[in-house]
C-alpha cells in the first residue's frame, strides 16, 4: 500500500515538473535545430535586405556578379520561406511535445526528415540564384524562367512543410485516440489548423511548380501564364494567413500566462482558428484583381471572401484587449485605463508580441484597401504593397516569433534570460519598431506616389517625379540599417540563449481559462466539417476561373531570361 502511494506521488511530482520542463530532451533538440537555421537566414537576409535599401536609395550600387534582383530573390526566399518556415515547425513542434506528453518517436523522425529536406531544397534554391540563373524574385512569375533546378529545389522545401505537416497529424491522431471525449489542448488545435492550411494552400503552387521544371528543361514549349500566377496565389496569401495564425497562437496561449491573466474564451480561439483555415485560401485571389481575363462578377465575389478574412482578426483583437484589461484589474489597475500601466512592459516576452498587436491594426487597413478594385489600382505594384508586407510580417509576425523564441529557446536549451539579456532584447525590439517604422512608412508613402516595386534604383533620366521619390527612399535605407542592428541583436541574443545563458529552468506558458468558463463544446473539435467547409469556400472561389483558364487557355508562352 505504502509502496503505491509512493509510486502515485513520484508520478504526479513527475508530471507536474513534465508540465514546467515540459519539452522532450529529444524534440527539443529537433526544435533547436529547426530554429538555428531560422536565425541564420534572417541574419543573412536581413544583409541582403539592407543591401537592397541602400541600392534602392541610390547610395550603393551592387556588382554585376552578384545584382540587385539576386539580392532581392535571395531576401524573398531566405525570410519568407525559411525564416518563417524553419521557425514555425520548430515552434509548432516543441509545443505539441510539450502538450501532448511527447512526439511519437516516428513523428520525431518525420521532423528530421523534414530538417533535411528544407535545408537540402534551400542550398539547392539558393545555389541557383548565386549562380545568376534565378533571379524570378520570390514569386517567380512565368515566363521569366529561372534553372529548373531552382524549381526543383521549391519541391524539396515543399516536401518538406508536407512530411512536417503529416507528423503533427500522426501525433494529434494518436492523442485523440488515448484520450477519447477530451478536447485537444489548445496549442495542439492551433497547430493542427495552421498545418491544413499550410498544406492545403502549397497544392496549387506545387502543381505550377511541376509544370514549370519541364518548361524550363524545354521539355514543353510553353506555359500557361495566367494559370501559374492564379495557383501561386492560392498558395502566396495563404501563407501570409499561416504565419499569422502561427503568431496569434502564441497571443492566446502564452501572453495571458506571461501577464499573469487567463484565456479570455477557449472556444472563441478555437473558433478563431478554423474560421481562418475555412475563409483563407481565395482571399489571396486579391493580387489578381487588375488582372485580365477574370469577370468582374467573379471580382466581386472575391473582394468579399477576401474581406471575410477580417472577421477573425476583429474576433482576436476583441478577446486580446478584454484579456489585458482583466488581468490588468486584476493587478490593481483603476479607472477607464488604469490596467493598461498594470501590464509587464519591462518583460520583452510581452512588450514584443504586444507592439505586433497593435501593428496589426494598420497593417489589417492597408489589407483591407487593397481588396477594393478602385484602392488596389492605385497601389498595385507600388512600394505601398511592399511597405504593407512588411507591417504585417515584419512587424505583426516577426516581432511575435521573437518574443517566442525570448522564453521557449531556453526552455529548450534548460536555461534562463538574465534581467540584463532581457533589457538587451527590449532595445532590440524598440530597435527593429523604429527600424520598420522608417522603411514601411515611407514605403507605404512614396507608393502612393508612384515609386514601383521590384525596380532598383533609377531617375527614369532625370524625371522630377521619379527624383521626388529620393527623400523616402532615403529613409527607407535608414530603416534597413537600424533593423540590420536589430537583426544582429536578436541573433546573438538567440544563441547565447541556446549556448551560454545561465543553466536554468523556464517555463513553456501555457494559459488557463477562467474559472467560471464555459465549457468547450464539442463541435469545435470536428475537423472533419471544416475540411469540407473549406473546401467548398475554396471551389467557389476557384473552380470556375481555374476551368476557364484550361478550357479557354492562352497560347501560352515559351521561357524568357530577362536578366
Amino acid at each position: 500500500m505504502e509502496s503505491a502511494v509512493n509510486q502515485s506521488f513520484v508520478q504526479k511530482t513527475s508530471e507536474r515538473t513534465m508540465k514546467f520542463l515540459g519539452t522532450n530532451p529529444k524534440d527539443a533538440k529537433l526544435s533547436l535545430t529547426f530554429f538555428a537555421v531560422s536565425f541564420v537566414a534572417l541574419l543573412i537576409g536581413g544583409f541582403l535586405g539592407l543591401l537592397q535599401g541602400l541600392e534602392r536609395a541610390g547610395v550603393i550600387t551592387m556588382p554585376a556578379w552578384f545584382d540587385y534582383y539576386q539580392t532581392l530573390t535571395t531576401h524573398g526566399i531566405l525570410l519568407i520561406l525559411i525564416f518563417t518556415g524553419a521557425f514555425l515547425i520548430g515552434y509548432l513542434y516543441a509545443g505539441v511535445s510539450h502538450t501532448l506528453g511527447g512526439l511519437l518517436p516516428k513523428v520525431r523522425k518525420m521532423g528530421w526528415i523534414s530538417f533535411t529536406l528544407i535545408v537540402i531544397g534551400t542550398v539547392v534554391v539558393a545555389s541557383q540564384i548565386l549562380i545568376g540563373e534565378a533571379s524570378v524574385l520570390y514569386t517567380f512569375y512565368p515566363p521569366m524562367a529561372a534553372s529548373p533546378w531552382f524549381y526543383i529545389g521549391l519541391v524539396f522545401v515543399v516536401l518538406g512543410i508536407w512530411v512536417a505537416a503529416f507528423g503533427v497529424f500522426i501525433n494529434v491522431a494518436n492523442w485523440r485516440k488515448r484520450n477519447k471525449g477530451q478536447h485537444v489542448p489548445l496549442f495542439s488545435y492551433f497547430a493542427t489548423g495552421i498545418f491544413i492550411l499550410l498544406f492545403v494552400g502549397t497544392l496549387g503552387v506545387t502543381y505550377e511548380v511541376l509544370t514549370l521544371i519541364p518548361w524550363a528543361f524545354g521539355w514543353t514549349d510553353t506555359v500557361n501564364v495566367m494559370l501559374s500566377r492564379t495557383l501561386f496565389w492560392s498558395f502566396g496569401h495563404t501563407l501570409v494567413n499561416v504565419w499569422y495564425l502561427t503568431a496569434v497562437s502564441a497571443w492566446y496561449v502564452a501572453v495571458p500566462r506571461i501577464i499573469g491573466g487567463r484565456q479570455f474564451s477557449d472556444t472563441l480561439a478555437r473558433a478563431v482558428v478554423f474560421l481562418l483555415v475555412v475563409l483563407n485560401v481565395p482571399g489571396g485571389f486579391h493580387h489578381q484583381i487588375v488582372d485580365p481575363g477574370f469577370s468582374e462578377g467573379l471580382k466581386f465575389m472575391h473582394v468579399f471572401m477576401s474581406l471575410s478574412i477580417g472577421f477573425p482578426s476583429l474576433m482576436t483583437a476583441f478577446a486580446m484587449f478584454a484579456m489585458f484589461e482583466r488581468a490588468g484589474r486584476k493587478k490593481g489597475g483603476k479607472g477607464l485605463l488604469g490596467w493598461f500601466k498594470k501590464l509587464p512592459w519591462k518583460d520583452v516576452r510581452f512588450l514584443a508580441p504586444f507592439i505586433a498587436m497593435a501593428t496589426f491594426i494598420p497593417a489589417g487597413a492597408g489589407g483591407i484597401a487593397q481588396t477594393n478594385f478602385q484602392l488596389n489600382q492605385v497601389v498595385h505594384n507600388t512600394l505601398f504593397i511592399t511597405g504593407h508586407f512588411h507591417l504585417t510580417v515584419g512587424v505583426s509576425v516577426a516581432l511575435t516569433f521573437f518574443g517566442i523564441a525570448y522564453w521557449l529557446v531556453p526552455h529548450l536549451s534548460k536555461r534562463v534570460m538574465t534581467p540584463l539579456v532581457n533589457k538587451l532584447a527590449i532595445w532590440q525590439v524598440v530597435l527593429w519598431t523604429v527600424g520598420m517604422a522608417f522603411m514601411s512608412g515611407a514605403m507605404h508613402t512614396v507608393g502612393l506616389f508612384g515609386a514601383p516595386r521590384r525596380t532598383s534604383f533609377t531617375t527614369y533620366n532625370e524625371s522630377a517625379q521619379a527624383l521626388g521619390w529620393d527623400p523616402y527612399l532615403i529613409l527607407v535605407a535608414v530603416g534597413g540599417t537600424l533593423l540590420l542592428v536589430s537583426v544582429v541583436m536578436v541573433v546573438c541574443i538567440v544563441f547565447h540563449l541556446m549556448f551560454k545563458a545561465p543553466k536554468g529552468e523556464t517555463e513553456f506558458p501555457v494559459a488557463e481559462v477562467e474559472d467560471d468558463a464555459a465549457p468547450t463544446p464539442k463541435w469545435t473539435e470536428r475537423w472533419s466539417v471544416w475540411i469540407v467547409l473549406m473546401i467548398a469556400v475554396i471551389s467557389m472561389g476557384y473552380v470556375i476561373p481555374l476551368v476557364d483558364l484550361v478550357m479557354n487557355a492562352p497560347p501560352g508562352s515559351p521561357p524568357f531570361k530577362t536578366w
